[in-house]
């Protein structure tokens, strides 16, 4: 349990009457028997035990769930409006169903806590579900979880039944046995309270998130709001936007009022078959606000080592190389020459290295390479840094790949125009083409040129027969940054429906919580880390990484043109 400050203490006149559980910041959940009966309703008070600091706070009934009065009347339920905020986190809702745990045979263990008599200080009783049965479409019978536990008693009313494991609450006790010795109850599951009081809907979490990530990110949340990093409205909805996938619903007209607020909002209203990755995108972005100075961020000052490679028109034995440097707004050729397959390798080493003599001390290098499509593919960064340096070079410098034909002025000028938009992203979004599915490359084009795409991510490589038109489409579409695998999916798109399993999709999702956080101009840098770990791990998912990142700004020349070398290549 942790000491869950949201557990709260419910007085009238001054004597406790039963429990409650903070869920919003003015907000506690308590049964109606508990406030309704009593002469001294508007007296009703709120402490919270495990904040002794924090005084008593004077609260009154909002709302109630037509309770008729009756022990085993319908919609035992009240809402209490404290007099002010309270700074506390409020309890985390489970998903419905959290209760009956994975097996039908293993109930997962409840925990109480109450306030019976002598106890006013509070303590904890062990519960679990003895079926998942609906009692008159209102209660879930509970028994103890062991014989001689506490029983449930008067006091016990309205406390929040929680998961042992997790502290997240799947219901609210309403009722003890009556009898002695018998030691059951009753509860109100929170999908019947969300019947009773609406409001509680938006609250309550989907099943498709996993138990530790919606731990993680609430935990992330409640960091960043004591560290005083909540955010503007407009820039929540900008995280929310960056993290959201093609299916999830756009943020709410009214935008979000709180980095609380936008959390609730991915954890209980995105489902479906990527609400997990949601949900890691939205936390890399939360994590990024720890990392982000005061002011906004400075994107790297690169200064790129331009390597060009192209068909020689002397025969499939020959490749044409090309070398410039770009510093100080101003394109340094360093090296021109045709050259045999066999020395490329070589030919290259010597010019980057030559290149750096044109950068400034201590820029942020990036090295790039301008490929004909059907070399798109090259492992480039596995080759050697250097003729005594077999390090891939990869994994020495940031480095990255484009499309030659993305070197063309109108494509250029669209992509200039896409680079100063993703200027305004704190993360790098993906869109997936995975392995099952692929749609259409017409509506693949029309994402990619909406004022929120960012990055393409693919399951497998540009080569497989059914996604190289979604590739190619990604690449004159034009998508800023384009990211796969070049090992792919084992079993190819055409054998492979994209599920567990596949190579593809663990690739996209590691992918998509690597990047979510990550500003677009920041990518370079961020494949180099991936580099690095999967050179000392084995079976690392980016060993096989492509990154094609191409920012025209970068490459900026006022003296001359943007390619290394405009002219023929057999020239």
């Amino acid at each position: 349990m942790n000491s869950a400050e949201w557990h709260a203490r419910v007085e009238a006149a001054g004597q406790v009457v039963g429990a409650g559980f903070l869920i919003a910041p003015r907000r506690v959940l308590t049964c109606a028997h508990v406030v309704v009966p009593t002469d001294t309703a508007d007296a009703v008070t709120v402490t919270f035990p495990e904040r002794p600091d924090c005084p008593a706070v004077p609260a009154r009934v909002i709302a109630d769930g037509g309770w008729g009065g009756g022990p085993t009347d319908p919609g035992d339920l009240a809402v209490l409006e404290l007099a002010y905020e309270v700074p506390i986190t409020p309890a985390a809702l489970a998903p419905v169903g959290a209760a009956r745990g994975h097996r039908a045979d293993r109930p997962r263990k409840l925990v109480v806590y109450g306030f019976p008599v002598g106890f006013d200080e509070g303590t904890l009783a062990e519960y679990r579900i003895t079926a998942t049965q609906l009692l008159n479409r209102e209660w879930i019978q509970l028994e103890a979880w062991q014989p001689g536990g506490q029983p449930l008693a008067p006091g016990f009313s309205g406390a929040a039944a929680t998961l042992a494991d997790t502290g997240e609450v799947v219901g609210m006790v309403t009722a003890a046995a009556g009898a002695p010795g018998v030691h059951n109850g009753r509860m109100m599951p929170t999908e019947v309270m969300a019947r009773h009081w609406p409001d509680l809907k938006s609250l309550v979490p989907t099943s498709d998130h996993g138990a530790a990530d919606r731990a993680r990110l609430r935990g992330l949340v409640e960091r960043a709001v004591r560290a005083g990093l909540d955010c503007d409205p407009v820039r929540l909805v900008r995280l929310y936007e960056a993290s959201r996938g093609p299916l999830d619903p756009a943020a709410p007209g009214e935008g979000f009022d709180s980095l609380w607020s936008a959390a609730l909002f991915v954890l209980c209203e995105i489902d479906g078959a990527d609400a997990a990755g949601t949900v890691a995108r939205f936390t890399a972005q939360v994590e990024a606000l720890f990392r982000a100075p005061a002011g906004p961020a400075a994107a790297p000052d690169w200064s790129p080592i331009l390597v060009d490679l192209r068909h020689s028109g002397a025969g499939d034995g020959h490749v044409r190389v090309e070398v410039s440097a770009y510093s100080g707004g101003r394109r340094h050729p360093v090296g021109s020459e045709t050259v045999p397959r066999t020395r490329v390798r070589a030919y290259v080493q010597e010019r980057i290295e030559a290149a750096f003599r044109y950068l400034t001390p201590g820029c942020d290098e990036l090295i790039a390479f301008a490929l004909p499509r059907d070399w798109i593919d090259l492992p480039v960064d596995r080759w050697a840094s250097g003729p005594d340096d077999d390090t891939p070079l990869g994994s020495v410098y940031p480095l990255v790949v484009t499309d030659q034909a993305r070197l063309r002025p109108g494509a250029r000028h669209q992509l200039t125009r896409a680079w100063k938009r993703l200027d305004t992203l704190p993360g790098a979004r993906v869109h997936r083409v995975e392995c099952g599915s692929p749609e259409d490359p017409a509506r693949l084009r029309l994402r990619l040129r909406k004022p929120d795409a960012c990055l393409a991510g693919f399951a497998t490589a540009p080569a497989a027969s059914r996604t190289r038109p979604h590739f190619d489409t990604s690449l004159t579409a034009p998508a800023p940054v384009v990211i796969w695998s070049r090992g792919g999916c084992a079993g190819g798109p055409e054998a492979c429906a994209g599920g567990d399993g596949c190579a593809g999709k663990t690739f996209l999702d590691e992918l998509d919580a690597c990047v979510a956080g990550v500003p677009p101009a920041e990518l370079p840098r961020e494949v180099l880390a991936l580099r690095e770990e999967a050179d000392a791990e084995e079976g690392h998912w980016a060993r096989d990484i492509q990154l094609l990142w191409d920012d025209p700004r970068v490459f900026t020349d006022p003296h001359g043109e943007t390619p290394a070398h405009p002219r023929s290549p057999v020239s």
